[in-house]
């Protein structure tokens, strides 16, 4: 397909679907704002490669000025998917430097080989915020949508025995001044497999060369829930993003604000 009537999709027959949903969480949670430098990061699956041609139609048609810096980290691909993630990059004609890190080897060989995704997505964000930070950018884009947040809360609820969600926006935690972002946050990963079917996208999956999974376990069954859950109820994936706006504090044994614990026994006192 052509590059212009791929980028034309994102805008005119995805319109309902990817643009608008994406504008809504610009703004709604003041993501993007004048003169900042934002680096994207592009992991070459379909979400991090939709965020970027987004931005990249909001760097050229926005009101508001800002900078962006595409950055793609190989955690340690092999030959076939470090080709497929060159391939996307240029099949998009995305302006995108691609760094290479050890991330797999080295999460593997601290955990031993056992459950070693959780320590990959540490280092591997942390490897991004770094890249980020050297290239001047005080804001990092990351290709999360509305899915993953819902099925964070409810792995979090089911798994964790705690309540907590993805938020839209936070401030790292050890990075001074960078803040990580995630403007598909009103996007139905549905809508985006479809945008990428309609372009012709062979995307990444997780290209984990030490698990060789397309997802852990347990978020697979978190999705599998879901959909049964929604054909009782439409709207069930509305009523779990919504439940982290309408927390009732006063209607809970515990929280937790800053680190602080705090009981409903507190009132008792």
């Amino acid at each position: 397909m052509e590059l212009l009537e791929i980028e034309k999709s994102l805008i005119k027959k995805y319109r309902k679907e990817i643009w608008s949903p994406f504008i809504k969480a610009i703004k709604e949670f003041s993501l993007i704002n004048e003169g900042d430098k934002v680096a994207v990061a592009i992991s070459g699956g379909k979400d991090s490669l939709i965020l970027a041609k987004l931005i990249e139609e909001l760097h050229k048609h926005s009101k508001v000025k800002f900078d962006v810096a595409y950055i793609s980290m190989d955690p340690g691909y092999d030959k076939e998917n470090r080709e497929l993630l060159e391939e996307n990059i240029k099949y998009l004609n995305i302006d995108a430097k691609i760094y290479d890190s050890e991330v797999f080897e080295v999460a593997e060989t601290i955990t031993k080989g056992a459950y070693p995704c959780y320590m990959c997505a540490r280092m591997r964000r942390g490897f991004l915020y770094n890249k980020a930070k050297e290239l001047g950018c005080n804001k990092l884009a990351l290709g999360h949508h509305m899915n993953d947040a819902i099925e964070t809360t409810m792995m979090n609820v089911l798994y964790a025995g705690n309540f907590k969600t993805m938020k839209p926006k936070l401030r790292a935690q050890n990075f001074e001044g960078m803040e990580l972002i995630r403007p598909l946050y009103y996007l139905h990963e549905d809508d985006i497999k479809r945008w990428r079917d309609y372009v012709g996208l062979k995307a990444l999956n997780c290209a984990c060369t030490v698990t060789k999974s397309s997802e852990s376990y347990t978020r697979k069954k978190i999705k599998e829930l879901i959909a049964d859950l929604k054909k009782d109820n439409p709207e069930v994936e509305k009523s779990i993003l919504r439940s982290a706006e309408n927390v009732n504090c006063d209607m809970v044994l515990g929280y937790q604000i800053k680190g602080e614990k705090h009981s409903f026994l507190e009132e008792f006192e």
